[in-house]
Protein backbone atom coordinates (compact mmCIF):
# COMPACT_ATOMS: atom_id res chain seq x y z
CA UNK A 1 0.00 0.00 0.00
CA UNK A 2 1.45 3.35 -1.03
CA UNK A 3 0.83 6.04 1.44
CA UNK A 4 0.51 9.55 0.10
CA UNK A 5 2.17 12.03 2.43
CA UNK A 6 0.70 15.50 2.17
CA UNK A 7 3.17 18.36 1.99
CA UNK A 8 2.74 21.23 4.43
CA UNK A 9 1.12 24.34 2.90
CA UNK A 10 3.26 27.17 1.53
CA UNK A 11 2.84 30.62 3.08
CA UNK A 12 3.71 33.69 0.97
CA UNK A 13 3.55 37.37 1.99
CA UNK A 14 3.44 40.00 -0.76
CA UNK A 15 3.23 43.76 -0.89
CA UNK A 16 2.09 45.70 -3.94
CA UNK A 17 2.28 49.46 -3.33
CA UNK A 18 0.32 50.09 -0.14
CA UNK A 19 -1.52 46.75 -0.29
CA UNK A 20 -0.18 43.77 1.64
CA UNK A 21 -1.54 40.25 1.47
CA UNK A 22 -0.69 36.74 2.60
CA UNK A 23 -1.36 33.48 0.76
CA UNK A 24 -1.39 30.00 2.27
CA UNK A 25 -1.89 27.13 -0.14
CA UNK A 26 -0.39 23.99 -1.61
CA UNK A 27 2.58 24.36 -3.93
CA UNK A 28 0.60 23.44 -7.06
CA UNK A 29 -2.02 26.12 -6.26
CA UNK A 30 0.43 28.97 -5.66
CA UNK A 31 0.80 30.32 -9.23
CA UNK A 32 -2.97 30.45 -9.75
CA UNK A 33 -3.54 32.19 -6.40
CA UNK A 34 -0.83 34.82 -7.02
CA UNK A 35 -2.13 35.50 -10.56
CA UNK A 36 -5.69 36.00 -9.28
CA UNK A 37 -4.63 38.37 -6.51
CA UNK A 38 -2.36 40.43 -8.76
CA UNK A 39 -5.03 40.80 -11.44
CA UNK A 40 -7.57 41.89 -8.81
CA UNK A 41 -5.14 44.39 -7.25
CA UNK A 42 -4.14 45.79 -10.65
CA UNK A 43 -7.80 46.18 -11.69
CA UNK A 44 -8.65 47.93 -8.41
CA UNK A 45 -5.68 50.33 -8.67
CA UNK A 46 -6.72 51.32 -12.20
CA UNK A 47 -10.28 52.05 -11.02
CA UNK A 48 -9.26 54.03 -7.92
CA UNK A 49 -7.52 57.37 -8.53
CA UNK A 50 -4.66 58.06 -6.16
CA UNK A 51 -5.65 60.42 -3.35
CA UNK A 52 -2.29 62.18 -3.42
CA UNK A 53 -2.89 63.29 -7.01
CA UNK A 54 -6.08 65.10 -6.06
CA UNK A 55 -5.00 66.79 -2.85
CA UNK A 56 -1.34 67.66 -3.42
CA UNK A 57 -0.93 71.41 -3.87
CA UNK A 58 0.91 72.61 -6.94
CA UNK A 59 4.53 73.44 -6.14
CA UNK A 60 5.23 77.15 -5.88
CA UNK A 61 8.48 78.49 -7.25
CA UNK A 62 8.40 82.13 -6.26
CA UNK A 63 11.33 84.49 -5.98
CA UNK A 64 11.64 86.67 -2.91
CA UNK A 65 11.29 89.77 -5.07
CA UNK A 66 8.22 88.28 -6.79
CA UNK A 67 6.48 87.66 -3.46
CA UNK A 68 7.13 91.26 -2.35
CA UNK A 69 5.84 92.52 -5.71
CA UNK A 70 2.62 90.56 -5.11
CA UNK A 71 2.27 92.30 -1.74
CA UNK A 72 2.71 95.63 -3.54
CA UNK A 73 0.10 94.66 -6.18
CA UNK A 74 -2.36 93.88 -3.37
CA UNK A 75 -1.79 97.37 -1.93
CA UNK A 76 -0.11 95.99 1.18
CA UNK A 77 2.51 98.77 1.04
CA UNK A 78 -0.14 101.53 1.11
CA UNK A 79 1.14 102.28 4.61
CA UNK A 80 4.91 102.17 5.31
CA UNK A 81 6.25 98.84 6.56
CA UNK A 82 9.56 97.89 8.17
CA UNK A 83 11.75 94.96 7.17
CA UNK A 84 10.50 92.82 10.06
CA UNK A 85 6.86 93.43 9.07
CA UNK A 86 7.57 92.43 5.46
CA UNK A 87 9.50 89.35 6.58
CA UNK A 88 6.71 88.31 8.99
CA UNK A 89 3.98 88.77 6.38
CA UNK A 90 5.89 86.64 3.87
CA UNK A 91 6.38 83.90 6.49
CA UNK A 92 2.67 84.07 7.37
CA UNK A 93 1.88 83.39 3.70
CA UNK A 94 4.25 80.41 3.62
CA UNK A 95 7.35 82.00 2.09
CA UNK A 96 10.29 81.58 4.44
CA UNK A 97 13.17 83.64 3.10
CA UNK A 98 16.24 84.80 4.96
CA UNK A 99 15.90 88.37 6.28
CA UNK A 100 18.92 89.49 4.22
CA UNK A 101 17.26 88.17 1.05
CA UNK A 102 14.12 90.15 1.89
CA UNK A 103 16.22 93.28 2.55
CA UNK A 104 18.02 92.92 -0.80
CA UNK A 105 14.74 92.39 -2.65
CA UNK A 106 13.28 95.53 -1.01
CA UNK A 107 16.34 97.55 -2.12
CA UNK A 108 15.91 96.20 -5.67
CA UNK A 109 12.26 97.28 -5.69
CA UNK A 110 13.29 100.75 -4.48
CA UNK A 111 15.75 100.91 -7.41
CA UNK A 112 12.97 99.79 -9.77
CA UNK A 113 10.82 102.76 -8.57
CA UNK A 114 8.12 100.45 -7.23
CA UNK A 115 8.75 101.18 -3.53
CA UNK A 116 10.18 104.16 -1.71
CA UNK A 117 12.35 104.03 1.39
CA UNK A 118 12.29 106.53 4.25
CA UNK A 119 14.04 106.69 7.60
CA UNK A 120 17.53 105.92 8.83
CA UNK A 121 19.69 102.85 8.17
CA UNK A 122 18.43 99.73 10.02
CA UNK A 123 15.11 101.54 10.59
CA UNK A 124 13.95 102.01 6.99
CA UNK A 125 10.25 102.01 6.20
CA UNK A 126 9.13 100.85 2.74
CA UNK A 127 5.97 102.13 1.07
CA UNK A 128 4.54 102.05 -2.43
CA UNK A 129 6.00 104.79 -4.61
CA UNK A 130 3.24 104.45 -7.15
CA UNK A 131 -0.06 102.60 -7.11
CA UNK A 132 -0.04 99.05 -8.52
Amino acid sequence: MTEKTEKPPIRVKMKVGEIEFEIECQEDQLQTAVDRILSTVTKKLKETPLITERTAPAPRAETCKGVIQKLWEEGWFATPKGLSEVHSEMARRGFHYDRTAVAHALVDLVKDNILTRTGKPRRYQYAQKRPP
